[in-house]
């Protein structure tokens, strides 16, 4: 019985099964780069969104993509960290940090990243609060956290 043909049916099997493995990654790649992309672009429509949500609330828009320092200490160390927020706002003579998310997790304050992010403005930034505007259902949440106003 000659081998050579079953060897070689099996070597074509497995550079066809190789070649669907290498296709199917790329494919992969290629979805996870083009929902990435559909991300980035409903986020940065967002924040712009959020400029006229915002104005339409009343509220006036003080800065865009605010750039800040923010001192940390670390075992007695203070480290300087860079910090940005959408926007700085004003309404009624109190100023505001106002945040704009979209999609259906972000703009959730149980969502722990969003959460973190707006307790971080609030020790960081010198303001009155911080708001939560959600650019897709066009609402702005003011965002409080009792425990720093018990501290004063």
């Amino acid at each position: 019985m000659d081998v050579a043909p079953q060897l070689e049916a099996v070597l074509w099997l497995a550079i066809a099964l190789a070649t669907l493995v290498v296709v199917v990654a790329m494919v992969r790649a290629w979805l996870r780069g083009m929902r990435a992309h559909a991300r980035s672009t409903r986020a940065v429509a967002g924040e712009r969104e959020g400029a006229s949500i915002l104005r339409a609330r009343g509220y006036a828009i003080l800065g865009a993509q605010v750039a800040i320092e923010h001192a940390v200490e670390i075992d007695g160390v203070t480290v300087s960290m860079g910090l940005r927020a959408d926007y700085l706002v004003s309404k009624n003579g109190a100023r505001f940090v106002a945040e704009v998310k979209t999609g259906a997790l972000a703009p959730r304050i149980d969502t722990a990243a969003t959460r973190r992010q707006l307790l971080e403005y609030e020790v960081a930034f010198d303001v009155d609060g911080v708001l939560l505007v959600d650019a897709d259902t066009e609402r702005v949440h003011t965002v409080a956290f009792p425990a720093l106003s018990r501290r004063g």
